[in-house]
Formats: structure tokens, C-alpha cells, sequence
């Protein structure tokens, strides 16, 4: 069993790559089913999203597509080393990579949220 729960957490953006899409104004709402761990997600750039990952001791594994506020429809893939804070909030570092989008590559950074 995991360290981690991500059962009802929300997530926000602390930094992303340029050639990313999700802003500050996105928020992430993630659950969890054993190692099976989804979330959707909207606002600001992005009318809809949806995350579905595997949870592997410290890592998700992660695939994600989305609806973009200018009908732009995204997908990707991603690998989020997980940590703990000082106050034990979730903060995932992501390597990703766009399957749609000639395979730009890039780096995000979230953190759990009240």
C-alpha cells in the first residue's frame, strides 16, 4: 500500500514549461482506487481534462487529455515523482510530453490544496 492518498485532494499549478497548457487558475480534483488514481480538471485555459494514473510507490504514471477553452483538443502522457512538504501536502514533479502536439516536451510542478 501507498504512502500516499489521493483520495479528495485538490491540486494547483506552482510552475509549468512555456509550451504547457494548465495555468494557475486550473484546479485538479483527484481520487484514488488502490494504486488506480483519476482526476479531472478545468478552469482557466482548459474547459474540461481528465487524468488516469498508476500509482507505483512514489510515481504516478500518468495519461491526461483535455478540451482547451479554444476547442483545441490535447493529449499527453506524464511521469510525476511524488513528495511531501514541510506541512505534508502532496507536490507532484512532472516530466511530460504532448501526443498530439508534434511531441513537445516539458516540466510542471503542483501542489495539494485545501
Amino acid at each position: 500500500m501507498s504512502k500516499f492518498n489521493f483520495k479528495n485532494k485538490k491540486f494547483a499549478l506552482i510552475q509549468n514549461s512555456d509550451n504547457g497548457q494548465v495555468n494557475t487558475e486550473t484546479v485538479f480534483n483527484y481520487n484514488q482506487d488502490g494504486n488506480l488514481v483519476t482526476a479531472d480538471y478545468f478552469g482557466g485555459t482548459i474547459k474540461y481534462g481528465k487524468i488516469i494514473a498508476e500509482l507505483k510507490d512514489n510515481e504516478l504514471n500518468m495519461l491526461y487529455q483535455c478540451l482547451t477553452t479554444d476547442n483545441e483538443l490535447k493529449a499527453g502522457k506524464a511521469l510525476a515523482q511524488i513528495s511531501l512538504t514541510e506541512n505534508d501536502k502532496i507536490k507532484l514533479s512532472l516530466d511530460w510530453e504532448w501526443l498530439t502536439n508534434g511531441s513537445e516536451k516539458g516540466n510542471s510542478e503542483y501542489i495539494e490544496i485545501e
